[in-house]
Order: structure tokens, then C-alpha cells, then sequence
């Protein structure tokens, strides 16, 4: 292999200023101004190394999946201590034609009441430290990870999902309609 190929083959994410990184054999833990996260990298098949500031990436194999691999270590490194600094949100509008939806916050749960005249509410668990507030018609989540808030905010829309009928007359549920870096107040 020549040296450019294994220049490809390793990368490096700069901590930013207020991030402080530590590391657990596969484990990242991160500590910015708006909390602490950490994530596993066990299951991602990349060698991790901390040196001053820096976290170095390389890969295990020599092949293409391994290098896009490694760009995926990369960005979950990256969202991870951009989101501990500025945080993200996600806005999503609650619809419905006859039976007015209600949202409820209990604990690590969220319950959607009266969808299409149903009894029993139906329920999503929040991932991570994502913060569901719902505001009329809004439900607004605000949190650090990413992939633990649009986990969240697709779970929510999962459980809306209309079933045995036409979905372009039956619009009924909650959807995503804003995504954006900064937490909303």
C-alpha cells in the first residue's frame, strides 16, 4: 500500500473548545456545556486513540467499506460534541380531521391520546436525555445526541402511522415539519 492509501485509511476529529473527551477501551465519554453523553464504538470497526485534543480514527481493514466506516465514526464523533455545544431540535405539528390528538409527557414515556377515537393511548419510549415538551399543537424535542432525538421524533411518527386505510386521505398524526442545530426555549 503507498502512502497516500494509508493516509486515507486514519483521520482525525478536533475537540472542540468546552468538549472534554475521555475514553474506556470501545467507550467515548463527552462533557460539554449542555451534558454529558457517551458512545459506544464496540460494534464499529475502528481503532480509537486520544492525543491532546484530537481524536484519531484508522481503520481496521484496507477496503472501501472501511474507509466509509471510518467517516462514520468520524461524524457521530463530530454531531456529538457539536450537540454538546449547541444543542439540536427537532419541531414536529400535531394533525388531525375529526378527533383532536393530545400529547403527554410521563417520565421516559409519551403518550398519544385520542388518535382516531382510540381508548387506550399509545406509547413511545424518549432515547437518551431528549426532552419532549408538547405546546398545542407543536411537540417540540430539544437535546445533545442527534440520533437519540430523530430516534425519538421517528418513534413518535411511527406510532401515529395510519394503518388499513388510504394515508392521503387519512392524514391524521404527527409529523416533523423543522429540524435545526440550537435548542429552542
Amino acid at each position: 500500500m503507498s502512502t497516500s492509501q494509508l493516509e486515507k485509511m486514519q483521520d482525525q476529529v478536533d475537540i472542540p473548545e468546552g468538549v472534554k473527551v475521555t475514553q474506556n477501551k470501545h467507550m467515548l465519554m463527552f462533557e460539554g456545556p449542555l451534558g454529558k453523553t457517551h458512545k459506544s464504538f464496540r460494534n464499529i470497526p475502528v481503532h480509537i486513540e486520544l492525543t491532546d485534543g484530537k481524536v484519531n480514527l484508522k481503520t481496521i481493514g484496507e477496503r472501501k467499506r472501511d474507509y466509509a466506516i471510518l467517516h462514520t465514526a468520524r461524524s457521530i464523533i463530530r454531531n456529538i460534541c457539536e450537540g454538546l455545544i449547541v444543542g439540536y431540535t427537532i419541531k414536529m405539528k400535531v394533525v388531525f380531521a375529526h378527533f383532536p390528538i393530545t400529547v403527554k409527557v410521563e417520565g421516559k414515556k409519551v403518550l398519544i391520546e385520542n388518535y382516531q377515537g382510540e381508548r387506550a393511548p399509545r406509547t413511545t419510549h424518549i432515547m437518551g436525555n431528549t426532552k419532549v415538551i408538547p405546546k398545542g399543537e407543536d411537540v417540540i424535542l430539544t437535546g445533545e445526541v442527534w440520533t437519540d432525538i430523530t430516534q425519538t421524533a421517528a418513534n413518535i411518527e411511527l406510532k401515529t402511522k395510519v394503518k388499513n386505510k388510504d394515508h392521503r386521505v387519512f392524514l391524521d398524526g404527527i409529523y416533523a415539519y423543522e429540524k435545526k442545530k440550537g435548542i429552542d426555549k
